[in-house]
């Protein structure tokens, strides 16, 4: 062990072990056959590195980047671990946390920029996402989602069960939620480990309900744990981004932009990336890697292995000069598996003519001390009426403000 924050692992894996195998890069001697009729042995190397955490000093806060013209503040802190948000026409401003099981009403009722109120309006257990739709607040903790009416000063009316049995959480229990174009429920359920055959079909998907919950189905599957995704403003195509896998080395699996179609299939856990097989598990029976590949939905780009990406919305505010418009925001939480770290920003995605071209850095500088410590892991992400963005992070506990000029 180098220290108390870095630890190297070398693994050596044969077929049935307790691992997952790695990517081309990390594979020595590795054979992966297309069925379990010839055997599988591979060696990696992973890594763990955890920046230690320090404090969101104002000396740090000002030292964060963003591009000219834009100012990054704190809007609130104190708040515990909160996770991800949501924004209703009036400016009042939710946060959930899920260690704490509460959703915070935060309201700026001075117009400075900073939150100067702050309420508890409920208490679930494990609530992580959180969306308005048709003026009622919805919510949704590992099994279960609820509906609340907002009342006229932004409490919530005691929350209404809508559904109760959503899969068991497992690995990946940090539920999202929101209504696409056609006025229906989505709820992202990740997988329940890192690489595996689940038992429950509905685990590692994106699942679509009716707004009372009824007529549950399932949108798209071999999704390990999408967390944040959106609708494009124009397209109106749905794009999310997936965890990629675990222990394939520093470098893979890298994390995903996908287009997700109803019936799509992802590939997790036997496909990752640009169609690489992951030697375990592998395909029962009969079924061979190849098929698999044939009918799986490859990402429309990748970025940094590990980085964690948690929220993504699509910018449609008039506050950001106008070439951001449409574009994409998506908060990268941080990597702990990884020799150099990964995340820890925010990041720009930019689209043209409705299509992603390239991620860009858009807030960074969390990362200090020669990359050994951090002061912010960004979670939930949400635009403010005025076209400010808000962006939480939930080892400080501070939800920070990103405005554009004076």
């Amino acid at each position: 062990m180098k220290n108390r924050n870095q630890t190297t692992i070398l693994m050596g894996i044969v077929l049935l072990s307790a691992l997952t195998a790695c990517d081309k890069d990390h594979l020595i001697g590795s054979q992966i056959p297309e069925t379990n009729k010839e055997p599988t042995s591979a060696s990696i190397q992973g890594n763990v590195f955890e920046p230690a955490l320090v404090d969101a000093t104002d000396e740090r806060i000002a030292q964060l980047r963003v591009p000219a013209g834009f100012r990054i503040a704190k809007f609130a802190d104190q708040l515990g671990k909160p996770r991800m948000l949501t924004v209703s026409a009036a400016g009042d401003v939710y946060v959930t946390s899920r260690e704490a099981g509460t959703v915070t009403l935060l309201r700026d009722t001075n117009a400075d920029g900073k939150a100067d109120f702050k309420q508890e309006v409920a208490k679930i257990k494990a609530v992580h996402g959180l969306t308005i739709h048709d003026g009622k607040m919805y919510l949704v903790s590992v099994k279960e989602v609820y509906r609340a009416d907002i009342k006229s000063d932004g409490s919530l009316d005691t929350p209404q069960l809508l559904i109760n049995n959503l899969p068991d959480g497992g690995q990946h229990p940090n539920r999202t939620l929101g209504f696409g174009p056609d006025g229906l429920l989505y709820i992202t359920v990740g997988s329940t480990c890192n690489a595996c055959a689940e038992p429950n079909a509905e685990n590692a998907t994106i699942l679509r309900a009716n707004p009372d919950g009824s007529g549950r189905m399932i949108f798209a599957s071999g999704l390990r744990n999408t967390i944040g995704f959106g609708w494009h403003p124009q397209t109106k195509e749905l794009y999310g981004l997936d965890h990629g896998i675990d222990w394939l080395g520093d470098e893979q699996q890298k994390e995903e932009l996908n287009v997700i179609k109803p019936g799509g299939f992802y590939g997790w856990p036997y496909i990752y990336g640009d169609g690489n097989y992951n030697p375990h598990p592998r395909p029962m029976g009969d079924t061979t890697y190849a098929e698999i590949l044939a009918k799986t939905t490859l990402p429309v780009f990748s970025y940094e292995a590990h980085a964690a990406p948690m929220g993504l919305i699509f910018y449609t505010g008039s506050k950001f000069p106008a070439e951001f418009q449409n574009d994409a925001f998506a908060t990268l939480r941080g990597s702990w598996n990884r020799t150099q770290p990964s995340g820890y920003k925010v990041v720009r995605i930019h689209f043209e003519n409705g299509k992603p071209t390239r991620f860009e850095d858009f807030v960074t500088g969390f990362l200090v001390n020669n990359n050994q410590a951090q002061f912010g892991r960004p979670v939930g992400i949400a635009t403010m009426p005025d076209g400010s963005l808000l962006f939480t992070d939930d080892n400080n506990g501070v939800i920070y403000r990103v405005n554009y000029g004076q």
